[in-house]
């Protein structure tokens, strides 16, 4: 009788403990943001190498330079040199934002490369293209908008085949050329994350007049 006593005993008092609260499980690691500000010369990044420069100076800022960032930008062929592909760039992902929200899961849901990836589409949008600081881009509606983003590649990541300029001459002008623009809200005329429009011109007016404000697409690769 005494063990079955205190059997009961402590099966009332473990009836009674309070259930332990389930712990928060760590938000994923920043692998995906807009730059909060662009270099401030146009369309003149310093080229890729400056680019990735300006994205990990950006990134260890917010306390992510312990990875290696990379530019989404393409550059065309030129003096021989083979054109770079943005979607070559940027690893494999998945890819999260400055708050651990999924931005797309592998190259072929961010791009939508079959019809069932299209339709379901990435989360490049106003509320999850945040910045390294993990604040929404300006967006239609909001003054000044600053949507466009400098990507230089087609709806799929790649770089255009033909002669025109579409990366005011691989990054390097703030006068001649164009650049071809993604829009970080969808929203504005056109719905494309990476490929809407060309730019006005390579300056910064022109930027911000078409407008944009320089910024640009930086990821995180694996």
């Amino acid at each position: 009788m005494k063990t079955l006593g205190l059997t009961l005993l402590a099966a009332t008092l473990y009836a009674q403990a309070p259930t332990p609260a389930p712990q928060k499980q760590a938000p994923a690691p920043m692998t995906f943001f807009v730059t909060s500000v662009g270099p401030g010369n146009g369309a003149n990044l310093g080229g890729l190498a400056g680019a990735d420069a300006h994205c990990q100076k950006l990134a260890a800022a917010a306390g992510a330079g312990d990875r290696t960032w990379r530019a989404y930008l393409s550059t065309s062929a030129v003096d021989g040199k083979p054109a770079v592909n943005a979607r070559e760039r940027i690893g494999k992902g998945p890819w999260h934002n400055a708050k651990g929200a999924v931005i797309a899961r592998d190259l072929g849901n961010l791009h939508g490369d079959t019809l069932d990836e299209a339709r379901t589409g990435n989360l490049v949008t106003k509320n999850n293209a945040l910045t390294e600081k993990g604040d929404r881009v300006n967006g239609v509606g909001d003054t000044p908008n600053t949507h466009d983003i400098l990507t230089g590649s087609q709806p799929d990541g790649r770089a255009f085949s033909d002669a025109a300029d579409h990366t005011c001459k691989n990054w390097t002008s703030n006068s001649d050329g164009v650049a071809q623009l993604g829009h970080s809200d969808r929203n504005g005329g056109g719905i494309s994350w990476n490929s809407t429009h060309p730019s006005r011109g390579c300056s910064q007016e022109n930027l911000v007049a078409t407008g944009g404000a320089g910024l640009f697409y930086c990821f995180a690769g694996n």
